[in-house]
């Protein structure tokens, strides 16, 4: 990544999810993929609304059961495995034509190798306020040393922490990404009383807006609320962490590729940073969802993060509430029906 400053992509705006009437003739199939047992339930309530009839695995899509989409021009794919271009062409030579991913974002697929195999990608959008809620508590717990506190509990250690937590309306807070989901942390830190920093190339919040490098510079807690693309990967690398306020604290429910763990690591180490809140991480494929609990980590970074006191560490879990769950579903449903009402608009 070069030091000039990215392009800070904004959010897609939402489509409501409100229940409408199902269109007439016989209802759309579409085949649901990786779909966890409280989707399911989801999916069978809503679908009738849709007029969609879902055909449901748990199972990821992958080359070996593409063929579960036959006679299905849509599919509806989790964001928990990558997509890979080998199960693309796979869904394409069984008639897919649609392909809508239960996630805002869509870096674990090969969008422009999907185009070229005749199946068009969508994403979808939900609560916002899931993922800012989260936030706000992973900040809270990094400046109260929350994680070293549990950790302590757990082994019957209650005295208190080294060190004293720190309160955040005596804190600036620089958002980076101010689509939905920053513009709703920005809401709330308000009721927080804390200096709000912003930064995107498309102001979309209420805080100050200042270039990143100067956001850096100011704040005593850095959050993430960019897509993951080409542009954004490794925002924040080696020289922009070197940039930050000495003890400043660092999170993420973003995307793991947003910061380049490598630099993050030996800046936590040393205490140049004070600490870091990580909903996701580089390379989290295969281990968060997974019980590991009699496996071997086999991921050196997240063992190296889990042995540091100032670290909090939770599995790619802020989405996920009720409210943001139905959401998911439902857009993922209008999303199918559209693409296929254009379709036949277009014949």
């Amino acid at each position: 990544m070069t030091d000039r400053e990215p392009a800070l992509p904004s959010a897609r705006r939402t489509r409501s999810p409100a229940p409408r009437s199902s269109p007439p003739g016989p209802p759309l199939g579409i085949t649901v993929y990786g779909c966890g047992p409280d989707e399911a339930v989801l999916f069978r309530e809503l679908a009738p609304r849709f007029g969609v009839a879902p055909t449901i695995t748990g199972e990821a899509v992958s080359t070996a059961n593409a063929a579960l989409a036959s006679g299905n021009r849509c599919v509806s794919v989790g964001h928990k495995t990558r997509i890979t271009n080998p199960t693309l062409l796979a869904l394409s030579q069984v008639g897919v034509a649609y392909l809508s991913t239960r996630s805002i974002g869509d870096d674990h697929i090969d969008v422009a190798y999907a185009a070229s195999v005749g199946i068009t990608v969508g994403t979808v959008e939900y609560s916002p306020h899931s993922v800012a809620d989260y936030t706000v508590m992973l900040m809270l717990m990094a400046v109260r040393n929350a994680g070293s506190v549990l950790r302590r509990a757990d082994a019957h250690d209650y005295r208190l922490p080294d060190l004293p937590g720190r309160e955040l309306r005596d804190l600036t807070v620089g958002v980076v990404g101010t689509g939905r989901i920053g513009a709703a942390v920005v809401d709330r830190l308000r009721g927080f009383g804390c200096r709000q920093l912003a930064h995107d190339v498309r102001p979309g919040s209420s805080a100050e807006h200042v270039p990143l490098d100067e956001l850096l510079r100011q704040s005593d807690v850095v959050t993430l609320h960019t897509p993951l693309t080409a542009a954004t990967r490794h925002l924040l690398n080696r020289r922009r962490i070197e940039r930050m306020k000495h003890g400043a604290f660092v999170v993420n429910t973003g995307r793991g590729g947003l910061i380049d763990t490598d630099a993050l690591l030996p800046a936590l180490e040393s205490g140049r940073l004070g600490g870091a809140a990580l909903d996701v991480l580089e390379g989290e494929e295969g281990i968060f969802y997974a019980d590991r609990r009699n496996r071997p980590l086999d991921h050196e970074h997240l063992s190296r993060l889990r042995r540091l006191p100032n670290v909090v560490i939770t599995p790619h879990t802020a989405y996920h509430t009720d409210h943001a769950l139905r959401d998911t579903v439902a857009n993922s449903l209008i999303n199918c029906r559209d693409f296929e009402s254009r379709k036949q608009h277009w014949i």
